[in-house]
């Protein structure tokens, strides 16, 4: 069942999925599937006796089961489901994950000054990007002034594993960081098993270790930010990091002959809408990486391009121009461009 409705912006592998290719006695295993309404892709390498096809898939699948068992909002009876049909303010306890990722939430949220907000599900529903669907009309005014009353990061409070509503109403929306989680999740098994060389892949977000199987490293294409086309805009190696994207080219509706994007900016409480159509950020861990290009995104080109200067994050900006598209990156980033 589908976990998130944000359609991921294709950072292409440059490294071709070829299984058993050996170079000085490692292997190259690729593994694939569907969590999370959209696929993963993994390419490990290792040595032989590492790389049962059978037992790691086994494996992943359950960890992105279990995240989606948690997190998904798709899911009636997932953990955070639950706590959004609470509709008390009684303390709730969590998983350590779902605290895990909900304290990173917030933490970004404050750090972006809400332009990360995780309370935005009800409106992210009911602009026709949720689980209910899309729906028949654009949402008027006062449907929206009698939802952002329940809107806010400033609603919840998370202490140790229990978190609790200021508002029953308050609902949690995390397809915005959790992907991002569970691209680190498997990265995080697959070294307990003893496997250091890896591209994880889950809609687009990446985390990447090691070399490939003849000693290069693992290259990324960054994706032109077109609808109908695939075409690469920036070829990068990011090393041992994490890359996300976000960015609303693909995942959006026209009426009218007006465009909606799926990314709701939680200052205005409407689509996002200015010339910056994609963003991509490079950090250690990819949770963050997830977070942080949406919260750049709602932004916009002029305010996230000086965030992250100011906070000295590797961000790569793709801006739509009168010409086609402009690219601002900051200093941090420049190093990992080929």
């Amino acid at each position: 069942m589908k976990m998130f409705n944000k359609i991921w912006l294709a950072l292409v592998a440059l490294a071709f999925f070829v299984s058993c290719a050996k170079q000085n006695e490692l292997d190259t295993l690729a593994l694939q599937g569907r969590t999370m309404g959209t696929t993963y892709h993994l390419t490990l390498v290792a040595k032989p006796d590492l790389l049962d096809q059978q037992k790691l898939q086994t494996e992943i699948d359950a960890i992105l089961e279990d995240v989606n068992d948690k997190m998904s909002t798709y899911r009636p009876n997932s953990e955070l489901s639950l706590f959004n049909q609470n509709q008390t303010t009684d303390p709730i306890g969590l998983s350590a994950d779902t605290s895990t990722v909900i304290a990173k939430a917030i933490e970004l949220g404050q750090l972006t000054n809400g332009a990360l907000d995780v309370t935005v599900g009800p409106l992210v529903n009911l602009w026709g990007f949720g689980p209910d669907g899309r729906p028949n009309r654009v949402p008027d005014e006062a449907q929206i002034e009698a939802i952002k009353t329940h809107v806010g990061l400033d609603k919840i409070s998370l202490e140790d594993n229990l978190i609790s509503k200021a508002d029953p109403k308050v609902y949690v929306d995390l397809s915005s960081i959790a992907k991002g989680f569970g691209v680190d999740k498997v990265a995080q098994y697959l070294e307990s098993v003893g496997i250091n060389h890896y591209l994880v892949e889950i809609g687009g977000e990446m985390r990447l270790n090691g070399k490939k199987a003849d000693g290069s490293s693992w290259r990324i294409a960054i994706e032109k930010p077109v609808t109908f086309d695939r075409a690469v805009q920036q070829v990068i190696e990011p090393g041992d990091a994490a890359l996300a994207t976000s960015g609303d080219y693909r995942n959006y509706f026209e009426q009218d002959g007006v465009r909606f994007s799926h990314t709701i900016d939680p200052i205005t409480f409407k689509p996002i809408n200015h010339k910056l159509v994609s963003v991509s950020v490079i950090s250690k861990d990819c949770m963050t990486a997830d977070g942080m290009a949406t919260a750049l995104n709602v932004m916009g080109p002029e305010k996230a391009f000086d965030f992250a200067k100011k906070h000295d994050l590797a961000v790569y900006l793709v801006v739509k121009s009168e010409s086609g598209f402009d690219v601002k990156y900051t200093e941090q980033f420049k190093p990992y461009m080929k």
